[in-house]
């Protein structure tokens, strides 16, 4: 009898299925982490600040990415195994809760989508293998804090620090680029952006991004290795200029508020993870001719 990694390797669209379909389980967990943890973090920063000041910490209910159950905000209806499909559901509730009939964001299908169809072309890129289901752990990871930056301006260090480790503990093992690479990787991330944060600062007294920023390049290099680092800046300069232009011109964001730098740094670094090689290639070439 097959085993389910023969199956992947003789059927492809099985493996393809396959993926599209944790993509979209994993998104749906996605959108649990992006909810609940910076609110975690806030709770936890209170707690410090309690215990800093010798102040007796408030009492809470237990609050993490697994309790509470998820309810519908508007009614506190529990949300039951059958209203909890990704897309599916939401599609077959026509967007609004079962029990009061409040609006449910379309940003939770679209982010479950968005894992899935990248989980779909991941594997199709890289394989179900070893490398394929490190590729989307990178993806999911990226995913993640990309919405999270978006959203609140917090990268969190619980998502971004164990990707640049396990980045390193990958290409020592024969990942994706040699170790040393990946090593150096991690440094430049971290101390150019770090560079740039505090000559910014000398220079106009203000803070142009926040230390996340800096682990999170710093991940990408650990990842990617050092040479993919100018690519990944370039890109992110490209991206946070065509979204920013976009946001300013369909939604009136005020060009005022600060843009966080995240989720720019999250999609040049997947598109320099799955492309980087070709697109350098191809600037070398045009360069030269």
């Amino acid at each position: 009898m097959a085993s389910l990694y023969e199956l992947f390797v003789l059927y492809p669209p099985v493996a393809l299925i396959s993926a599209t379909v944790l993509g979209l389980v994993v998104g749906s967990f996605l959108n649990v982490v992006i909810y609940r943890l910076p609110k975690m973090m806030e709770a936890d920063w209170k707690d410090q600040c309690c215990e800093l000041l010798e102040q007796e910490a408030p009492e809470r209910k237990r609050f993490n990415l697994v309790t509470p159950d998820s309810t519908c905000p508007h009614c506190g209806h529990a949300i039951r195994a059958w209203e909890n499909i990704p897309v599916i559901s939401y599609v077959f509730l026509r967007g609004k809760c079962s029990a009061c009939g409040g609006h449910i964001a379309l940003r939770y299908p679209l982010i479950e989508l968005t894992s899935g169809l990248l989980s779909l072309f991941v594997v199709y890129h890289f394989g179900f293998g070893v490398e394929g289901l490190l590729a989307l752990v990178l993806t999911w990871s990226l995913l993640a804090l990309a919405v999270i930056d978006f959203d609140t301006q917090l990268l969190p260090d619980s998502i971004t620090l164990p990707l640049l480790w396990l980045g390193l503990i990958v290409n020592h093992l024969g990942g994706f680029v040699p170790l040393e690479d990946a090593l150096w990787g991690a440094v430049a991330g971290y101390l150019s952006l770090w560079s740039i944060y505090w000559l910014f600062k000398l220079i106009t007294g203000k803070e142009g991004m926040g230390y996340g920023d800096f682990k999170l390049l710093a991940a990408l290099g650990a990842w990617l290795g050092w040479q993919m680092l100018p690519l990944v800046v370039l890109l992110s300069s490209f991206v946070g200029a065509f979204i920013g232009i976009g946001l300013i011109l369909t939604l009136g964001r005020d060009r005022n508020i600060p843009i966080p730098f995240g989720p720019y740094l999250a999609i040049a670094g997947w598109l320099a993870f799955i492309w980087g090689d070709t697109l350098i290639n191809q600037y070398l070439q045009f360069a030269a001719g």
